[in-house]
């Protein structure tokens, strides 16, 4: 895999916004193949910083209806990335 194909996008929220002002974290939509080691690689050489943890969460897709019919969201994989002192991760840089 490369590490274009690992990270797909940030996962930007409130919550995960106070993560990133309290305690250094940040949340990742991954590929749902991909492992710890394989995301800890892709962020540290895509953003170049150093990481100090990952934690991943498997998220099921949500069950939906329009009108009489039923479908399902795909399921997706969320990886909150806690970097190391002094290190930090813009999204919206210009």
């Amino acid at each position: 895999m490369n590490i274009y194909s690992i990270i797909k996008k940030p996962h930007v929220t409130e919550k995960t916004s106070l993560g990133s002002d309290t305690s250094n974290t940040v949340a990742i939509v991954v590929d749902r193949d991909a492992n710890k080691i394989e995301i800890k690689q892709a962020v540290e050489s895509l953003f170049k910083v150093k990481v100090d943890d990952v934690r991943t969460v498997n998220v099921a897709g949500k069950v939906k209806r329009v009108g009489k019919n039923f479908g399902k969201r795909s399921n997706w994989k969320k990886a909150y990335v806690t970097l190391q002192e002094g290190q930090s991760i813009d999204f919206f840089e210009v």
